[in-house]
């Protein structure tokens, strides 16, 4: 297998372990809010956003310690250790109580943290500059997979389910246990890429290249422990860097709108009284149209990559078109006290006589829009910091995770149109400071053909 063959291998594996993974975690993320609120138990006294919150500000702290972890175990293992705690978290809920719950959110924070670092490793170590785009668009393309498949699952199991029994939640949290456990074992599936010859002149080889290798012997490598205080100390440093300053805005606005189409809208939509007795099963059809416009803009996106004439803002500025179209159909459609809705859900309406379709719509708008915000912003930070990867994909979810963990927190008060209301405005100068980082990256690029020449 040639070297270019088995690094496209990798990832495509890398993409299939995170959809199995994730289509049970993205799934559990999706209903627990649902399901939570139809659990019958005096004893047990948990929130789902509650739970969200804990888990994406965890994993925000945890995003700086987390190179030092991959730099130290590797990213195979990382990775791997990561997802038995998301399996974990999936499982407790097949009997959940309240201190069970909220440890296992510590705890999948601090995996989430290392997983999505040493994702951002594999993917920049097994990617070239002319690659980068290409990678981030397969992987992201499986990954959503997920979406697909574990809505499915819950459009076909709770479909005519007024209420959640506790068969049904255990039935549906023990097939998602095993299937993130798939997942975490595919890992192992990945091979290490063979080495790149270096340029005369060429600077230090990556942290991750040498963490793997010691067959030169130690004494000609930093210890351990001094590398894993260097992968610290290079994400401290580029948090601060002109870059990463201008991405954090768009990174920013990612976080927020992950809490909304993976937490709260699916809860909205089961909330809904005028969509009838199937408005619980809607959360699953709700997720697959979610995964649908993701699939289908990482497929697409990954492609045009290829032709870097275009470049990143044409795609970023159709994610902003797309999510502010789907933010005025909700604001028309859905009740305002949806997200905040008891369980027996909310007999108020939008704007508009409450509509499925328009419902269905506004879920694949809003997975079509996130994957051309991540694709792109992938596919940036792995050019612009493909020698220090790590570091920077850990101050990518970082960033990420803390507003996510905000957005969370605050879903448990605010009405949707205050919710939608901050989306609008972080979407905007998410976008306007996405424009000025690509354009930095693309006079660098310029700058670096020339002195090639």
């Amino acid at each position: 297998m040639s070297p270019e063959r088995k690094k496209l291998m990798n990832i495509v594996i890398l993409g299939f372990g995170f959809m199995f993974m994730f289509t049970a975690f993205q799934t559990c993320g999706n209903i627990e809010q649902t399901v939570l609120k139809s659990f019958n138990s005096t004893e047990f006294h948990g929130s789902g956003y509650t739970s969200m919150a804990i888990i994406y500000g965890v994993f925000s702290a945890s995003n700086m310690i987390a190179p030092s972890v991959v730099t130290v175990i590797g990213p195979q293992l990382s990775m791997f250790f990561s997802g038995l705690l998301y399996s974990c978290y999936i499982a407790m809920f097949i009997y959940p109580y309240t201190w069970s719950f909220y440890t296992a959110s510590v705890l999948v924070g601090v995996g989430a943290a290392v997983l999505w670092t040493a994702q951002g490793n594999v993917l920049a170590i097994n990617s070239s500059d002319g690659t980068i785009g290409r990678n981030s668009g397969i992987f992201w393309a499986l990954l959503q997979f997920s979406l697909f498949f574990g809505n499915l699952y819950i459009y076909c199991a709770w479909h005519g389910h007024a209420h959640i029994t506790d068969q049904d939640r255990q039935t549906v949290f023990i097939s998602l246990t095993v299937i993130s456990l798939v997942g975490c074992f595919l890992f192992f599936l990945i091979r290490k890429p063979d080495p790149e010859p270096a340029p005369p002149g060429a600077a230090e080889a990556p942290l991750e290249a040498e963490s793997t290798d010691s067959s030169t012997g130690s004494s000609s490598r930093p210890g351990l422990w001094s590398r894993a205080l260097d992968a610290f100390v290079k994400a401290c440093k580029m948090f601060s860097s002109k870059e990463m300053l201008l991405l954090s805005v768009s990174i920013g606005y990612t976080g927020l709108e992950l809490t909304f189409y993976s937490g709260v809208y699916g809860t909205c939509i089961g909330a809904m009284t005028r969509f009838g007795h199937d408005a619980k099963s809607l959360i699953g059809i709700s997720g697959i149209c979610i995964g649908i416009g993701e699939i289908l803009g990482g497929g697409v996106f990954g492609m045009l990559n290829k032709c870097r004439s275009l470049g990143r803002n044409p795609v970023v500025l159709l994610g902003l078109i797309t999510h502010y179209a789907a933010f005025f159909l909700i604001f028309l459609n859905i009740a305002g006290d949806a997200p905040i809705a008891p369980e027996e859900g909310t007999h108020l309406q939008g704007y508009i006589t409450p509509s499925v379709g328009v419902a269905l719509l506004c879920s694949f708008l809003l997975g079509l829009g996130d994957s051309c915000f991540n694709t792109q912003l992938l596919s940036i930070i792995g050019f612009r910091f493909r020698d220090n990867s790590a570091p920077a994909f850990a101050v990518f979810k970082f960033i990420q995770s803390i507003m996510a963990a905000l957005a969370f927190f605050y879903s448990n008060y605010l009405l949707l149109h205050w919710q939608l209301l901050i989306l609008v405005v972080a979407g905007f100068l998410g976008t306007v400071t996405f424009f000025l980082a690509e354009w930095r990256a693309e006079a660098s690029r310029r700058e670096s053909d020339y002195d090639s020449i």
